[in-house]
């Protein structure tokens, strides 16, 4: 092979993503027919809300469109520390611990190629977003998998945790609500990793992107809300999420200044900034109440959507599954349908032309297993899923 066109080393350990491949392949498949159903993107339907909307076009028509300060449109780092104190009771300071990034994507991917490198370790909950374990191995450092077991719904396992740490362990990624779990994390065993995390001289990662996606009335718990986290800490979110916000590309890290001033080099030479109009339209309507009645909204349809499926996968009788408390995705057990779960979604897609997503990339014994994400209308969505049945029927 032609040396040029050889990728970096950089890139070496990173595997290709099977949720972009299944997107992909139903996208190809669109192109020949109608009918096809995807449950594999995390991307809300619904749209960005009408004031934020509004906002960012005035803001254009203003022309705010200008290089902002690498740190993120001072206006916008305000909001997004005042959202933090009034939900977690944590203040971050806008000037130097609150910054902008492109998404969550780029915030993870800072982060982590900022903060660690060879000769560490890193822990992450699994199952898990695959973006973790590939930024983890592309710093260099040593991905370490801790399973969160099925029959305890997921939930955390300090005993688990306490096995994997070494005299090289230098941080933990966790995600709450959890892609692609849907599991939101008990309060008392947050407390506990706390503890141990503040013993052991760790840091965490904390990606919260899905926090205002919960169902029943409970609460996803910030680790910024437990005492002496912050120093600590490197909390991740964003708004793509909460109000359809996926194309926009804004995101923040909330972080004591220590961490943010090695984490913003890697920013200034990845984007320079985000765009300064978006930052700006954000900032003016995203408290506004007209704001927050569609954002939970959303919320609401989306455990109207959690219900269906839920009732839906159990009338298989084949299918294993916990119920999700957060976010918009399910894993699913395969197994007793005779199939790991790449021939299941390759089947289900060929004769029924709905995709899902094989998990078998997110975590140790998710061969089995499949994540829907339930991000289409409630229509589709039950259509796609009386197909599952059909098919899980005949196998």
């Amino acid at each position: 092979m032609n040396r040029i066109y050889e990728e970096s080393a950089l890139l070496a350990p990173a595997k290709e993503s099977p949720i972009r491949d299944f997107m992909d392949r139903a996208a190809a498949m669109k192109q020949q027919y109608d009918d096809v159903i995807s449950f594999s993107a995390g991307e809300p339907d619904f749209d960005t809300p009408q004031p934020i909307k509004d906002a960012t076009i005035r803001a254009l028509q203003e022309n705010k469109t200008h290089y902002a300060s690498a740190y993120g449109v001072r206006e916008l780092r305000d909001a997004v520390a005042e959202r933090i104190r009034r939900k977690t009771g944590c203040s971050y300071n806008s000037e130097n611990e609150i910054l902008v990034t492109t998404g969550a994507a780029e915030a993870l991917n800072n982060t982590i190629l900022s903060l660690f490198g060879a000769g560490d370790e890193v822990i992450v909950l699994t199952p898990a977003f695959i973006t973790y374990e590939n930024l983890i191995k592309m710093s260099g450092a040593k991905f370490v998998e801790v399973p969160l077991r099925k029959e305890e719904h997921y939930q955390i396992n300090m005993e688990d945790i306490k096995r994997a740490v070494t005299d090289k362990t230098k941080g933990i990624v966790i995600n709450n609500p959890g892609n692609p779990t849907g599991v939101v994390f008990e309060k008392d065993r947050l407390e506990e990793l706390c503890r141990f995390i503040r013993e052991k001289n760790m840091l965490v990662i904390s990606d919260e992107i899905y926090a205002d996606i919960v169902y029943d009335g409970k609460k996803a718990c910030s680790i910024a809300e437990f005492p002496d986290m912050k120093e600590r800490l490197i909390l991740i979110s964003g708004f793509s999420k909460t109000y359809a916000m996926t194309g926009w590309r804004i995101g923040y890290i909330a972080a004591d200044e220590r961490f943010v001033q090695a984490i913003i080099k890697f920013h200034t030479y990845c984007s320079t900034c985000s765009p300064t109009f978006l930052q700006y339209g954000i900032a003016d309507a995203l408290e506004l109440p007209e704001t927050q009645k569609e954002a939970e909204r959303m919320v609401q349809q989306f455990e109207k959507r959690r219900n269906l499926v839920v009732q839906k996968l159990a009338e298989t009788g084949k299918l294993g599954f916990c119920v999700p408390d957060g976010a918009f995705y399910i894993l699913v057990d395969v197994s007793e349908t005779g199939m790991n779960g790449k021939e299941f979604s390759e089947q289900l897609l060929e004769k029924y032309h709905v995709a899902v997503v094989p998990a078998d990339s997110m975590g140790q014994g998710c061969h089995t297993v499949i994540r829907i994400a339930y991000t289409c209308s409630y229509e589709r969505l039950e259509e796609g899923l009386t197909r599952i049945n059909t098919f899980v029927s005949g196998a």
